[in-house]
């Protein structure tokens, strides 16, 4: 925990503009510039939420197999549903995990003559035997989702913007996602790939975990984002890094497969509307004079200014199948 900052949102919440708000502000944005990822705490979110969210997890992945491939992330065109141990890619590899993929509920599009991430909207699939676990996420993912604003504003106010320079984009509805994760203990001790390193195609993430094997590229090397309690992992997404020209940046990051026992993580993502455009926002010249660019410098991967478009070419590359059965 002492590699990663930690902010404590509580004075910004209830008084934005007071002299602990703003101290925030600016502890906020010196965090997400030198690192991007910091522990938030004084979020104010009650955590029998995360309890239940977790109960809730662990029951759904101690369902017989067969009713968890029921609900196959390839059933629909919307990336919402089961995945099985393996199935999901990075970087061309097989990341060892299963998870549940969950977004807005909505119905899906009637009409398929728009672009193809029109169809990244649509329904969810939830297991029958397990009511519970439906409100459980949802609830969790409404408070995650207020968080999500109040951080984004707390950065717009550290960037020079105005409080609401981003609230077009998540209000009055957004298109923010939610992955509910087991990694099982690693099938052999060399294959350590949980997930692969990768940047996140958002705005913001944030990440409850119960266990090791997160990992956040630094200068100096790959560190552990240990469990804190009481704290969710905020991390930055390719979007903020194309408002802000790189002065804040999606930071590699990676699960290393536990060596013994598993590890549940539920991530939420904060995206905004799939229809968003973010181009390069006029920054403060002295945060300007930091700002590298836009586009990643470390790989060949361009980051496309409509989030739509940005989110649904990583979604391909990850879900093969999805690919095959709805985009082909």
């Amino acid at each position: 925990m002492g590699s990663l900052p930690v902010v404590d949102i509580a004075a910004f919440r209830h008084d934005p503009f007071g002299l602990g708000g703003q101290a925030c502000v600016a502890e906020l944005l010196r965090a997400c510039h030198k690192t991007g990822f910091v522990y938030i705490v004084g979020h104010g979110i009650d955590a029998t939420l995360d309890t239940a969210l977790f109960d809730t997890a662990r029951r759904f992945f101690h369902l017989p197999l067969g009713e968890r491939q029921a609900l196959a992330i390839a059933n629909n065109a919307a990336f919402r549903g089961y995945t099985t141990l393996g199935d999901e890619r990075t970087n061309g590899q097989a990341d060892w995990r299963e998870q549940l993929d969950v977004g807005p509920e909505e119905p899906a599009p009637t009409d398929l003559s728009g672009p193809a991430w029109h169809r990244l909207r649509g329904p969810n699939q939830w297991p029958e035997t397990l009511p519970a676990m439906k409100p459980a996420v949802l609830t969790w993912m409404d408070e995650m989702e207020a968080m999500g604003v109040t951080c984004l504003r707390a950065l717009a106010l550290g960037l020079g913007q105005t409080m609401d320079c981003f609230d077009h984009a998540f209000l009055p509805e957004s298109d923010v996602h939610v992955k509910v994760i087991r990694y099982p203990e690693r099938p052999a001790p060399q294959a350590e790939q949980g997930v692969g390193v990768h940047h996140d195609t958002g705005v913001l993430t944030f990440i409850a975990q119960d266990g090791m094997g997160l990992q956040v590229e630094t200068p100096a090397g790959f560190v552990d984002a240990e469990p804190m309690p009481g704290a969710y992992i905020m991390n930055l997404g390719e979007m903020l890094q194309r408002a802000t020209s790189g002065y804040l940046k999606a930071t590699p990051h990676r699960v290393i497969s536990p060596a013994g026992g598993e590890r549940i993580s539920v991530a939420f993502f904060f995206n905004p509307r799939f229809e968003t455009v973010f181009e390069a926002i006029d920054l403060p010249l002295e945060l300007a004079a930091e700002a590298p660019g836009g586009a990643h410098h470390k790989i060949e991967d361009e980051i496309h200014a409509l989030f739509g478009e940005n989110n649904l070419r990583t979604r391909l590359r990850s879900h093969p199948d999805v690919a095959a059965r709805h985009y082909h």
